[in-house]
């Protein structure tokens, strides 16, 4: 029964989509457990280049299965308009390839109004979200009040639970934030046409699943987001509103708690971050310019949902360690080696400081508060000159960028085991 799973382990944006579709490469099943499409994943694929927000990045690959699971929030906008691109790549999408489950969570346009309103009545305290009404649809589900995929298939309440809910949104519009309504019949006759779309994907998902794990079949489960946005184990409250961490897997595809062949998790060879909240490592200056993006991809930085640069900073090993705990990782995979290249030093937090004592794990917390009060504490690593980016080999990488690489080794007791030196699919060194 080999489930896979790969992780994020920073703050999103390190890298999760290339390496789905290089794991999906030989996996039957990929599967999105969590989130919606605050997540941005691209692959580059020769000159073509795939960002997806909602549908598993494996589904470039022709033998693969997909899934969206009940975990998600899914929006049918979105979704149809991933369908489009991806069909005018040539790539099929049918129901025999793509499944969407019906326990899964609608996202509306007035959770993306509220989602706005919400954040920006915050003033300096702004989370910083994407405003794609990911939290409340979240906050609905908890609630009890939020629609699912499978009501779509009822085209006779489906109409009417629609208007309620758009009656609904523009009271707490209009009480809570003083924005103004919006045309309920309006809105609920242009969502029904999106949704009728979607009906032909939606079933229920964990007999799929299951059964093709009893088959000996491998299942590939994508994580959205990073960890520390987990909504209970990340800096909160600068979190996204789901299970981002491997835990999530079971609940977010219906499949019960089994065995899992390797968790994977996805690491930055530096650390980034999109949004507010506490970033320990976090550099201004010339620093942070070269590390958003050197040589012939300047600016690189940029978060694939939101578009905003990323701020950016020194790897920070007291995060990796700490989310190699919440997750149980087996191994790493590290991307974007090749943006290091060209730095005489290269800074690495390997721990913290709190009011002149040094943190260890056991009076670590993921906090915000907690979090805003640490200060890095660095060892310096000698950097490389050479362009990495025609790199494929172990051996063929410079002394000093391996040495980095078995530093973090080291000192998080994970192996890495697969290292990117550039955006395309065949960048990438596979060590043993």
């Amino acid at each position: 029964m080999p489930l896979d799973i790969v992780i994020g382990t920073q703050w999103g944006d390190e890298g999760k989509g290339r390496v789905v579709d290089l794991f999906a490469e030989n996996s039957h099943l990929v599967a999105r457990y969590n989130g919606g499409d605050n997540a941005g994943h691209t692959v580059t694929v020769a000159d073509k280049i795939y960002k997806l927000h909602v549908i598993p990045t494996g589904v470039i690959h022709p033998q693969t299965f997909c899934v969206l699971g009940n975990g998600m929030v899914i929006n049918p906008g979105t979704v149809i308009e991933e369908m489009d691109m991806l069909r005018s790549t040539g790539v099929e999408i049918n129901p025999a390839r793509l499944m969407i489950s019906d326990a899964a969570q609608l996202i509306t346009p007035g959770h993306r109004l509220l989602d706005r309103a919400q954040d920006a009545a915050l003033g300096k305290n702004q989370i910083g979200t994407t405003g794609r009404g990911i939290g409340p649809a979240y906050v609905d589900k908890a609630a009890r009040s939020g629609l699912r995929v499978g009501e779509i298939l009822d085209r006779h309440s489906f109409p009417d639970r629609l208007r309620a809910h758009f009656t609904d949104i523009n009271k707490r519009l209009s009480a809570l934030y003083s924005q103004p309504e919006i045309d309920v019949e309006k809105y609920t006759a242009e969502y029904l046409e999106k949704a009728e779309s979607l009906r032909p994907y939606i079933k229920r998902i964990g007999p799929e699943i299951q059964t093709a794990l009893k088959m000996g079949k491998t299942v590939l489960a994508e994580g959205a987001q990073g960890s520390l946005l987990d909504l209970e184990q990340g800096t909160y409250p600068f979190v996204t509103s789901s299970c981002t961490t491997a835990a999530g897997v079971f609940s977010g595809l219906g499949i019960g708690i089994q065995p899992v062949r390797k968790v994977v998790g996805v690491a930055k060879a530096f650390q980034t971050r999109v949004g507010s909240g506490p970033f320990p490592t976090e550099q201004a200056g010339e620093i942070a310019s070269f590390l958003r993006g050197s040589g012939s991809k300047p600016w690189d930085e940029f978060g694939t949902t939101t578009g905003r640069p990323r701020r950016v900073g020194w790897l920070d090993l007291v995060l990796l360690r700490y989310t190699q705990e919440i997750n149980g990782l087996t191994e790493l995979f590290l991307t974007k080696l090749d943006i290091l290249s060209g730095l005489e030093q290269i800074q690495v937090c390997v721990a913290y400081e709190r009011e002149g004592r040094k943190i260890d794990m056991l009076d670590f917390s993921c906090d915000a508060k907690s979090l805003a009060q640490c200060v890095p504490v660095y060892e310096s690593l000698p950097g490389w000159k050479e362009d990495l980016s025609l790199c494929r080999r172990w051996q063929d990488l410079p002394v000093n960028a391996r040495a980095y690489i078995e530093a973090i080794e080291e000192k998080t007791g994970i192996p890495i085991t697969t290292i990117s030196v550039g955006s395309e699919r065949t960048a990438t060194i596979y060590r043993d």
